[in-house]
């Protein structure tokens, strides 16, 4: 092997280190639901540019964010399985490179939208990653059974962004959009933990299936089905949605419903992965709804 073909085996690994570190395909839902918001707010497809501003910021927002939970929960992701290749436990990206890409890419999403779009979506595109890094990292994860309740409300931020980006004001449609992804992220996240449960119990992280028991997390998960069920369809209710979004609410609605209580009926996990999947593509597939609908009411 040649010099340079070892330096660019070296940059090629740290190149992939850094993107792993951001995180791409979580990114690319939370900014999927942004661009849901911004149709919904502009009554059908929202500027190129400002949707640009949008995506681009809060695609660096979110990617920073990652980055310092990379950072925070290095000492962790050496002891599971799924995290034990994370750039920063195979030493392909250094500690403190990772904490100052991850707030150097925060800073350049809170210039873009501060200037581009409004003060508002910048504020509150930091406060995701500020309740994100701080609440759910640093405090929540590690002491409490509880943390993806209340930690999910960094996720749910995004449509209120693309929201307020058009509209510059949080309104009723911005909050209910918060709403249904904060409740759907609770049996989103359970459904992944069943998967994972030997793994974070390794690491002694208090996640639900751990602490309260493989049956009870099912439980719980299709109480939260059935919740956004409700939370999804009554959103027609305000009037900032049509039929095109309440039929795809109530068909993808009680899809989750079926999918948690096929969970509940089997055996141990038996199902989980075919919940956490599905979970997945409902809350893609509730947010494109949301734009079909916008488009169609024009």
């Amino acid at each position: 092997m040649t010099i340079t073909t070892a330096v660019s085996q070296s940059a090629q690994t740290t190149l992939r280190g850094y993107i792993a570190l951001t995180k791409p395909r979580i990114i690319s839902l939370l900014v999927f639901t942004a661009l849901g918001g911004m149709f919904l707010a502009s009554g059908g497809p929202p500027d190129p540019l400002l949707a640009a501003v949008v995506l681009i910021g809060g695609a660096l927002a979110a990617g920073g964010a990652n980055a310092l939970n990379h950072y925070l929960d290095r000492d962790i992701d050496g002891m599971m399985k799924r995290t034990s290749n994370r750039p920063l436990v195979s030493g392909s990206v250094p500690p403190t490179h990772a904490m100052w890409f991850g707030i150097a890419l925060n800073a350049a999403a809170f210039v873009m939208l501060g200037y581009l779009a409004n003060p508002l979506s910048a504020l509150l595109t930091l406060s995701a990653t500020l309740f994100y890094v701080f609440v759910y990292t640093k405090g929540l994860k590690r002491s409490t059974p509880q943390n993806i309740v209340i930690g999910g409300a960094a996720g749910a931020i995004p449509p209120m962004v693309g929201w307020v980006a058009v509209t510059g004001g949080l309104g009723l449609p911005a909050l209910y959009m918060f709403a249904i992804v904060f409740f759907w992220t609770p049996p989103h996240f359970w459904a992944l933990c069943l998967l994972l449960k030997d793994d974070y119990a390794e690491a002694k992280l208090p996640m639900l299936p751990v602490v309260a028991g493989v049956e009870e997390t099912k439980r719980w998960i299709l109480l939260y089905a059935v919740l956004v069920l409700g939370l999804t369809v009554t959103f027609s209710v305000t009037g900032a949605v049509g039929w095109i979004y309440f039929g795809s609410a109530l068909a993808l609605g009680l899809g989750f419903v079926f999918y948690a209580w096929r969970l509940m009926r089997k055996a141990g996990i038996e199902g989980a992965k075919a919940a956490y999947l599905y979970s997945l593509a409902y809350l893609a597939l509730l947010f494109l709804a949301i734009m079909v609908d916008s488009v169609a009411r024009i």
